[in-house]
C-alpha cells in the first residue's frame, strides 16, 4: 500500500492530468494491485483461516468488494481514498454531537449542502464569506438557467477575470 501512496504522491506533487494519471496508474499501481488480490487469495486457500475469525472476515470483505477498490485504476479523476473528504469534514463530525438538535428535520440537508458549498470554495483558494455573500444577495434575482454561473468554480473564475487589469 505504502508503494501505491507513494506514486499518488508523486502524482500530485507532478501535477498530473487525469490521462497522465491513468496511464501510469495503469503501468505502475495495477500491478501491485493485483499482487495484493493474490496474497488474499493466497492467504484463504493457504492459511485457510477461520470464515468467522476477524482476517477470515477481513479477507472476504476485501475480495468482495475488489471491483469498487480498482476504480481510482481506471479513472484518473478519481483519488485512490477519501482522505481529503474526510479531513474536510472533520469539524463537521466533531460538531455534529452540538449541533443535534439545532433546527428541524430537513436541517441536516441543508447543511450539508451549505458545507459543500464552503469546502468547495476553499479548495479553490476562495472566500466562503464573500462568495456567499454575494450569492446569496443576487439569488433571488436569478433564473434556474444562471445557477450555473455561480457555482463556485464560476463564481472565482469571474472574479479573477473582473480583477484582472483591462488592456488598452
Amino acid at each position: 500500500m505504502g508503494h501505491l501512496y507513494l506514486i499518488e504522491k508523486e502524482l500530485r506533487q507532478s501535477r498530473a492530468g487525469p490521462r497522465l494519471r491513468a496511464a501510469v496508474r495503469a503501468h505502475q499501481s495495477r500491478p501491485i494491485q493485483e499482487r495484493l488480490r493474490r496474497a488474499l487469495v493466497r492467504s484463504k486457500t493457504v492459511r485457510r483461516p477461520l470464515p468467522q475469525s476477524l482476517f477470515g472476515r477481513a479477507i472476504e470483505y476485501a475480495l468482495g468488494q475488489w471491483p469498487t477498490l480498482g476504480v481510482w485504476l481506471e479513472d484518473g479523476r478519481v483519488e485512490i481514498d477519501n482522505n481529503r473528504v474526510e479531513n474536510a469534514i472533520r469539524p463537521t463530525a466533531v460538531g455534529k454531537k452540538n449541533w443535534l438538535f439545532v433546527g428541524e428535520a430537513d436541517a441536516g440537508q441543508r447543511g450539508a449542502i451549505l458545507y459543500t458549498l464552503i469546502e468547495s470554495c476553499r479548495r479553490r483558494g476562495l472566500d466562503p464569506h464573500a462568495y456567499l455573500r454575494d450569492v446569496l444577495a443576487r439569488l433571488p434575482s436569478l433564473t434556474n438557467w444562471q445557477i450555473k454561473d455561480i457555482t463556485p468554480a464560476a463564481w472565482g473564475a469571474s472574479q479573477r477575470t473582473a480583477t484582472r487589469p483591462q488592456a488598452s
